[in-house]
């Protein structure tokens, strides 16, 4: 049967500025601005030992269009050793390296194929014979917004077919569109696999044929949570056998502890400090955004969380671990001394207050100014269900705090 093995990996970013995080410690933060290069080392080291036929880069591989020496040279270094293990790349540049921006050009080894502005179709054959058409087109400019899936169409002469695509559901609210495509556009062509890019959370869509995301190969926000890293396929014309494989050196992670049965402040430091061991075993650097649910402690002590104190204890010990866990945000939600329910069934002041919480945590469109006003939502972008939902809850618990307390309950 014929067959071949690949890596699909998307969103490289290298060289991400990691914007809004200089407040880290140096230590914490140099990490990180490396990350991006340490991670696309390891899947270039996992890509040689797996001995691959050849490296899927589907878009976004420099995180600004004018990219620089630094990150070209990096990439050029990694493209080099594949080229030593006779490993083909096929890469396509999306919108944030579109083709439109301005750069000193460094010249890449003749394994590496970067797609032309136009939709085109690449001919490899495997070492094993197995003959791959390979389809993909890289970003004239930043903003695509043509159905580029129309003009993806299955040629003859090949034995699998692999489509290269970076960009986003048709409809979709989560992200601003970009050569949009359905479902149904994709598996149309009767394509063997679809090589995607651009949402930097990694899912699969449709399993067969795969339609896959990886995600970005490291996170560079506390929105990007979780393992980071690119899929190793075996692909034949009966399927695909597909596994992620993590890369990421620092790993952004949300945790909450339930903190309804502990009674003093040492108690929430030491189930702290037990969390962070917890964390420490992954070997990783890791970003915690960490919350604290129902807390119910005397107010001499509670102020001693709130008011920073823990979060600098546990900070502390941190900056020079090389698997760190940095404790980035430290979020305190004190128990509650009131019913919702109740609340809403005794009051109709209450039960219109939840309501409109409820509202703005399901409009399609944000209900807050700021983030309506056009240059605001430039640096802004967008909030997702969960965090209006988030800032939802906060708001609801805060107005019912005052005005529960204010009636002297």
């Amino acid at each position: 049967m014929k067959r071949v093995s690949f890596i699909h990996a998307a969103d490289l970013h290298l060289d991400s500025p990691m914007s809004g995080l200089k407040h880290l410690p140096p230590s914490i933060f140099k990490k990180l601005q490396e990350s991006t290069f340490e991670a696309f080392t390891q899947i270039v080291d996992m890509a040689i030992f797996h001995a691959v036929e050849f490296v899927i880069l589907a878009g976004d591989l420099f995180d600004g269009e004018d990219r620089s020496i630094r990150a070209q040279t990096r990439f050029r270094k990694e493209m080099e050793r594949l080229t030593e293990c006779g490993i083909a790349v096929f890469a396509v540049h999306g919108n944030h390296d579109h083709m439109d921006g301005r750069w000193a050009h460094l010249p890449m080894p003749d394994n590496v194929h970067i797609f032309s502005h136009e939709v085109e179709v690449v001919k490899h054959i495997a070492q094993n014979g197995t003959s791959v058409h390979l389809y993909g087109f890289s970003y004239p400019k930043r903003h695509v917004v043509e159905r580029m899936i129309d003009q993806y169409n299955r040629g003859n002469g090949a034995d699998l077919h692999i489509g290269i695509l970076h960009g986003s559901f048709e409809g979709s609210n989560d992200h601003v569109q970009y050569a949009p495509f359905r479902i149904n556009d994709l598996l149309e062509k009767d394509f063997d696999y679809w090589a995607l890019g651009h949402i930097h959370k990694r899912e699969i869509i449709n399993t067969q044929p795969p339609v896959i995301y990886p995600g970005n190969i490291q996170g560079r926000n506390r929105k990007e949570t979780g393992p980071k890293g690119c899929y190793l396929v075996e692909l034949d014309s009966s399927g695909a056998k597909t596994e992620f494989l993590e890369a990421a050196p620092v790993i952004w992670e949300n945790e909450e502890i339930d903190a309804s049965k502990l009674k003093s402040y040492q108690d929430i430091y030491e189930v702290c400090l037990s969390l962070i061991e917890v964390k420490r075993q992954n070997r990783k650097g890791t970003i915690l955004n960490l919350t604290l649910n129902d807390v119910g402690l005397p107010d001499h002590e509670l102020r001693s969380i709130t008011n920073g104190e823990l979060l600098e204890f546990l900070q502390e010990a941190e900056a020079d671990e090389e698997s760190f866990v940095w404790i980035s945000s430290f979020t305190v939600n004190e128990k509650r001394m009131w019913n919702k329910e109740k609340l809403a069934y005794e009051s109709d002041f209450f039960c219109e207050l939840f309501k409109t919480a409820d509202h703005f945590a399901e409009a399609r469109e944000s209900a807050l100014p700021l983030y309506a006003h056009p240059l605001a939502r430039r640096f802004l972008g967008e909030l997702n269900n969960d965090e209006k939902r988030r800032i939802a809850e906060e708001a609801e618990a805060l107005l019912v705090d005052l005005l529960y307390n204010s009636e002297g309950h």
